[in-house]
């Protein structure tokens, strides 16, 4: 068993680390957050005052931060210059893939090992450590890094080098949004037409308009049990977060001249979702708007 130092006890920060507590690591915290801080604590775990006190004598550096320039300054400023030789560091943030690209340059240079691993799988996953893991780094960085990663998610997959992880995650969302878009319009349409939408689901869950989206998280109630729609979209995985990782993937085609017009106007719609006061709902509710309900 390991000791580890988890920076960011979020949403998904704080379930990730009680997981490597209860698969029997040793699991000092670090957030902001004085009340996370205590969670950590009623969990089992012990916390630290500061990012540098979190990371003082432990074999292995997790963190869950919320975007590209916090994690390229709490490791500039905090963990690369504390940590001792040979720490691994696991940075299971979603950001872009040139700051981790970067990130990781500079640990290496420090005779560091590091990877990036975002996660999917949202809040829920989280807790049940069912997250799947996309991996960047060195084949030596992601084989000591893995049994770590399996104690808090299900599916660990090595994506390649540096970066490629995030490169993954936002792929991976970008479609997740456009299929979700895709299942709201058909289910829309399908109650304008008269088709019961239990119908439509029987069909096409085991036909070709089958996805993630639908058959785990239909933006239909009463047709998925995991579905955040069941809960009034009490959020998974907010529509915030949505609209934060479709801007990662377009800001990442256009650096690579790549054509997503699709993720283009998926990430325009979240924004509309977003401006009109839905940023904390789960990113399934944009069948409201696209319904045209309510306040839409």
């Amino acid at each position: 068993m390991a000791t580890i130092g988890f920076i960011g006890l979020g949403n998904m920060g704080l379930p990730m680390a009680t997981n490597l507590i209860k698969a029997g690591h040793t699991v000092r915290g670090f957030d902001l957050s004085e009340d996370q801080r205590k969670a950590l604590e009623a969990a089992g775990g012990d916390t630290a005052s500061s990012t540098e006190g979190c990371v003082d004598s432990v074999e292995i550096v997790v963190s869950m931060l919320p975007a590209g320039p916090q994690v390229k300054a709490v490791y500039g400023e905090s963990i690369l210059p504390k940590v001792a030789d040979g720490t691994l560091l696991i940075d299971c943030s979603t950001i872009d893939v040139a700051t981790a690209r970067a990130v990781a340059s500079d640990a290496a240079a420090k005779g560091l090992e590091m990877v990036d691993a975002p996660v999917s799988g949202g809040t829920t996953g989280a807790a049940a450590a069912t997250l799947t893991f996309m991996v960047g780094g060195s084949e030596t960085a992601f084989d000591r890094a893995k049994p770590i990663l399996e104690a808090m998610g299900k599916t660990i997959v090595h994506a390649g080098g540096s970066g490629n992880g995030q490169a993954a995650k936002i792929c991976n969302n970008m479609m997740l949004a456009i299929n979700t878009i895709g299942q709201c319009e058909a289910f829309s349409m399908a109650e304008k037409l008269g088709l019961d939408t239990a119908k439509l689901f029987a069909i096409s869950s085991k036909s070709s308009g089958q996805s993630w989206s639908m058959t785990v998280n239909c933006p239909v109630p009463g047709l998925t049990e995991t579905a955040a729609s069941n809960r009034d979209f009490k959020p998974g995985f907010t529509a915030a977060m949505m609209l934060k990782d479709l801007g990662l993937s377009q800001d990442a085609a256009e650096q690579v001249h790549a054509q997503t017009p699709l993720g283009a106007e998926a990430m325009q719609l979240f924004r509309d979702y977003v401006d009109r006061g839905h940023a904390d709902t789960d990113f399934s509710g944009i069948i409201k708007m696209i319904r045209g309900d309510g306040d839409f």
